[in-house]
């Protein structure tokens, strides 16, 4: 049997689990739901016969939905049962305390069709909870009306209203204009551009030109 960092070796009674979880014996219900290691459904039993089963095959009868009538207990090795719900988690808490932020660039002279796919791609970063910089570069005498750069990227910041805020207004440094976007809340995003989460892939950056969306692979703290 395949060993896992919490091992039964660290429970010397068996039946002693996380606080609120029951197994094998400790299992007060007059009858169970049963769930086989494979995720098959054995039915509704004793959870003395689910308990003989489990043992039959060196496993545990550990019940995952107390509340559910009637109860749901599933077949499994505890040590194994521990260490992925310790994983699920640290994934979880990962996921609230950070958030990726990615770019996409543009220019002045973009036209109608591309800038569409511009949005397209910097509102499915939105609407996946990623933060987006929105980058507008100056090339040569365009340098001349660099207001219409910070009318292009308040166009952008005001079509992605749907899934995003605007962190600052748009400033410029150099021969660039910038904003970065902060994603709504879950509840609150609505696509635009993508019919649903999965018409575009985030993790698609497209052709390589010089200035299509890159990913900064930055790691910022999400705001409470």
């Amino acid at each position: 049997m395949a060993k896992y960092p919490h091992s039964r070796g660290r429970y010397p009674n068996r039946n002693r689990g996380p606080k609120g979880l029951r197994r094998n014996d400790r299992i007060r219900a007059t009858e169970v739901r049963v769930i086989g290691p494979e995720g098959t459904n054995l039915g509704v039993m004793s959870p003395k016969k689910a308990l003989e089963l489990a043992k039959k095959v060196g496993l545990d009868l550990i019940e995952i939905s107390p509340a559910a009538r009637p109860p749901v207990c599933r077949i499994l090795d505890f040590g194994k049962f521990l260490y992925e719900e310790s994983k699920k988690q640290k994934d979880s808490k990962q996921g609230k305390t950070s958030t990726k932020l990615k770019e996409v660039k543009f220019r002045v002279s973009i036209d109608q069709h591309d800038f569409e796919t511009k949005l397209r791609r910097a509102e499915s970063f939105l609407f996946s909870g990623n933060k987006v910089k929105l980058t507008l570069q100056f090339r040569g005498r365009e340098m001349e009306h660099t207001e219409l750069g910070v009318q292009r990227v308040n166009l952008a910041r005001d079509e992605l209203a749907g899934v995003s805020t605007a962190d600052m207004d748009a400033r410029r440094v150099g021969r660039q204009v910038t904003m970065v976007l902060s994603p709504l809340p879950e509840s609150k995003r609505r696509l635009k551009y993508n019919e649903t989460e999965a018409d575009f892939d985030p993790n698609d950056e497209g052709d390589a030109h010089e200035d299509d969306a890159q990913e900064t692979s930055v790691d910022t703290p999400e705001e409470a």
